[in-house]
């Protein structure tokens, strides 16, 4: 089965890691380098053991639009949006055997190296990829 893990940040992660931003989130050249080498170590793991689908990583929010129909019309708004905090940050696609195991490697990233302000608050998910309707389960 795949799954989808979704990393998430926000504008002031990726503010923090150009240098710029408040203090707590600014990445050291060091907490930088920790942070890519964790998450290439990691993509390697998975192409070795051949649970590594696909996996990239996502511009900054304050590049993103959003798109919704207003009155049947669709309605352009640039990012960041203001009532979101969270956004999401990249993603792996992961052929695993079971939902634990792709819940396992979640657990991998969410202890992935970043500022004191930010350690700790990492946020991870794991969906399931559906391979047809007759995967849609709740």
């Amino acid at each position: 089965m795949k799954y989808m893990i979704l990393t998430y940040g926000s504008q002031l992660d990726y503010a923090g890691m150009a240098g710029a931003g408040d203090a707590d989130h600014v990445w050291t050249p060091e907490t930088f380098t920790a942070m890519t080498e964790f998450m290439v170590a990691f993509t390697k793991e998975l192409e070795a053991s051949g649970e590594l689908v696909d996996t990239r990583g996502l511009a900054a929010p304050a590049l993103t639009r959003r798109v919704q129909l207003e009155d049947g019309v669709p309605v352009v708004t640039d990012g960041p949006f203001a009532e979101t905090t969270e956004v999401l940050a990249g993603y792996w696609i992961v052929e695993c055997d079971s939902f634990d195991r792709a819940t396992e490697l979640a657990g991998r990233l969410a202890a992935c190296p970043a500022p004191p302000a930010v350690a700790g608050s990492e946020v991870v998910d794991v969906r399931p990829i559906m391979d047809s309707a007759d995967d849609l389960t709740f």
